[in-house]
């Protein structure tokens, strides 16, 4: 058995001694990556943008969905459209605008609802939990819950099946980095809890192997009086993320990881300062993330690696091509004139390949790949190298 990869390290011709930072005049940086920016990794430097590619054809491409144009409302949260979706991971989008009469139970892994839209209340076995527009909540395996919405909810829910939802390990930096534990709000039983339940009948609509049965109570099962233990719902807002940040070099996006699954990761970007330093890299870098497909929600704000991308629209990058920021954010690769980022987004990596969902299909916008089409004089940057090996 190979206990690690084959060890090389070398320079070769023109090339920079620090990744994503003083590259050689004239180049765009181009990394090649394991295990998703945890292993072995090589810097390319080139003379044209990684992305400049003046065709595409076959199915691998880079895709992207406006699931605001989705039709996303449905009687029961499993019957929400799928968008991606392989044996470890299934994502859909919802949208709820009334009280779920019923309470739903996934027996096939734990779910994650990220609230995009909306506020109210969630119900499930361990109490009563407000939510709002930025909001996690994660429901372990086999959770008894519902929503009971104040305002009209828009929700992507990314099941982790046959695996459980945990906190990345967050190293040097130490547990309290990003988000301290005691940032994660637990439900309660409070008034609003014992309110709901009655003697009334109930359905659980219980999912297990991809398929729906149904349980009906004379009573709430929801009735617990109290619990204690070390498993939960818990819920997390995007505003209480305080990323990581480096004023001198740009950090990958597995710095912001928040949560791990089987076989995949959930980063959250916040708004965070730009580098400072003039050599930094002040955008994504472009890079070829071999082993992950790489997802991402477009949740709130200004998008700045991206053009045409608004609120509620899903990128797609298979893993297998190179894919990195389009020419406008190109212009502002080492010099940014605001202060710091202001996006809100939740991407999705997964280790093994993704497969569209019907609800992907709906909505997908076929012309993205050539958006990184560049019209007119080549990008070019003012990079003066510093530190440029030769």
């Amino acid at each position: 058995m190979a206990s690690e990869y084959i060890p090389v390290s070398r320079v070769e011709g023109k090339a920079s001694r620090q990744a994503h930072a003083d590259l050689p005049d004239g180049t765009f940086e181009r990394e090649l990556g394991k295990e998703g920016f945890f292993g072995p990794a090589a810097m390319m430097y080139h003379k044209h943008p990684p992305t400049a590619w003046t065709n595409w054809s076959g199915p691998l491409r880079p895709r992207a969905f406006d699931l605001n144009n989705l039709d996303s409302a449905t009687p029961s949260f499993w019957d929400a459209p799928v968008v991606l979706q392989n044996a470890s991971v299934k994502v859909r989008y919802w949208n709820l605008a009334e009280p779920m009469d019923y309470l739903a139970r996934n027996g096939d892994g734990d779910e994650l609802l990220f609230i995009h839209r909306g506020a109210g209340d969630l119900f499930c076995d361990y109490g009563h939990l407000a939510y709002a527009k930025g909001d996690y909540l994660v429901l372990p395996r086999s959770t008894m819950w519902r929503l009971q919405p104040t305002e009209p909810t828009l929700i992507l829910a990314i099941e982790s099946t046959n695996g459980s939802y945990k906190l990345p390990d967050r190293g040097m930096v130490g547990k309290h980095a990003q988000f301290d534990p005691a940032m994660l709000d637990a439900p309660k039983i409070d008034e609003a809890f014992v309110a709901q339940q009655d003697e009334n009948a109930w359905k659980v609509l219980i999912k297990r192997r991809g398929e729906v049965s149904t349980v009906t109570y004379p009573f709430n099962p929801l009735d617990a009086v109290g619990w204690q233990g070390d498993l939960s719902v818990v819920r997390l807002n995007v505003k209480d993320i305080r990323p990581l940040a480096s004023h001198r070099y740009h950090l990958p996006p597995s710095a912001h990881t928040t949560f791990v699954g089987n076989r995949f990761v959930i980063c959250t970007f916040v708004p965070r300062p730009f580098e400072q330093d003039e050599g930094a890299l002040k955008i994504p870098f472009f890079h070829n993330n071999d082993d992950y497909d790489e997802v991402i929600f477009y949740h709130d704000g200004d998008f700045m690696s991206r053009d045409n991308i608004d609120s509620g629209m899903v990128t797609w990058h298979p893993c297998g091509f190179t894919h990195g920021p389009h020419p406008k954010a190109l212009q502002r690769m080492f010099v940014q004139p605001k202060k710091e980022t202001e996006e809100y987004a939740v991407m999705l990596d997964t280790r093994d390949a993704l497969e569209m969902g019907p609800g992907a299909m709906e909505v997908e916008n076929p012309d993205y790949a050539e958006s990184w089409k560049i019209d007119g004089e080549p990008v070019t940057h003012p990079q003066v190298p510093r530190h440029a090996a030769e």
